[in-house]
């Protein structure tokens, strides 16, 4: 039986619809009501584990799932071993360097060497700084990182971006974009391999149904 990981949170309407239009309908995670953390399709033939983002890759790299959708995002900042198989176009967003409006910077290659950073992405941050040749010292944060810079306790942060509301809000602009976003179907390589079709079939059906949609910019 084939396991499906899915992410709670703001990509969970959009994957469980996605499924469902290839066969697999995980609707009950839907459910308000329900509690539980494994939840089979109506068919039968696979199982939906319902876990945090930054879990979905962890799961699918050890094979407790066979399949999982997650931001492109977490896929950079974890780095596990995992096939990156479809681009699914939902969730789109970016990661951005983002400091006071009142700073006076343009570009992140502007910022004062060894100044501090705040982000939940961390890995994601030290490659791009190391990528400018920008020393910095970065401060992990996992709540809002906007704090940062507004209490003075860092000269910018590193976050995704959707709308740039929350940025706006609380006085703050974005200078450079590290890299762009969206949902990702991710596979475990030791499953795939094994696959006798089932798992391919599912992949080709999430493939073609992105291949219909266009991200606007």
């Amino acid at each position: 039986m084939i396991t499906v990981a899915l992410a709670k949170g703001a990509l969970l309407k959009d994957s469980v619809a996605r499924f469902a239009k290839a066969g697999l309908d995980f609707s009950a995670v839907l459910n308000p009501s329900n509690r539980l953390l494994m939840i089979p399709s109506k068919c039968g033939r696979a199982n939906a584990l319902l876990v945090r983002n930054g879990d979905v890759p962890v799961y699918v790299a050890y094979g407790q799932a066979q399949l999982g959708v997650v931001g492109y995002d977490v896929l950079s900042e974890h780095e596990m071993s995992v096939a990156n198989l479809v681009d699914l176009k939902f969730g789109d967003c970016h990661m951005s360097v983002a400091v006071k409006e009142t700073s006076g910077y343009k570009f992140a290659t502007e910022l004062p060497p060894y100044c501090r950073v705040a982000s939940k992405f961390t890995n994601c941050a030290r490659k791009f700084f190391e990528e400018i040749d920008l020393p910095v010292e970065l401060v992990h944060l996992t709540g809002s990182v906007e704090l940062g810079p507004i209490t003075g306790m860092t000269e910018a942060i590193v976050d995704l971006v959707a709308t740039g509301r929350t940025l706006r809000e609380n006085g703050l602009i974005e200078l450079d974009k590290l890299f762009d976003s969206t949902a990702r179907l991710i596979g475990n390589p030791l499953s795939l391999r094994l696959d006798t079709g089932e798992i391919q079939q599912i992949v080709e059906a999430l493939q073609i149904q992105a291949s219909s949609i266009v991200i606007e910019k």
